[in-house]
């Protein structure tokens, strides 16, 4: 696999950045932008707790990250915790979503 650290210390940041443009682009074009938002703002919450908890017991070690931490996780996280249900939702409505927004069948 090719190396990706080739943006040294922002590798994360970068990364949450490009597929988090992507999610943009799904979301927009499948104009499910609320659906989205409304689902990040429920799930914010549960993805914080569950960041902070596995951060602080070691499951994860995030090494290349810009070293911003934002109430006590790394700023890429928060990031990651929305741009992960945004591509999906993104992804899913592209698929899946009607031109009115109703769900078709495939």
């Amino acid at each position: 696999m090719r190396d990706i650290s080739v943006f040294g210390r922002y590798t994360y940041l970068v990364t949450e950045i490009l597929w988090g443009a992507v999610a943009a682009v799904l979301l927009r074009r499948a104009n499910a932008c609320r659906k989205a938002a409304v689902t990040i703002l429920a799930l914010y919450p549960i993805a914080y707790v569950w960041d902070r908890y596995t951060l602080a017991v070691g499951v994860f070690d995030i090494k290349l990250r810009t070293g911003i931490d934002v109430a006590g996780i790394p700023l890429e996280e928060h990031l990651f915790m929305a741009v992960v249900p945004g591509l999906v939702i993104g992804i899913h409505e592209t698929i899946f979503g009607g031109a009115d927004g109703a769900e078709t069948t495939a």
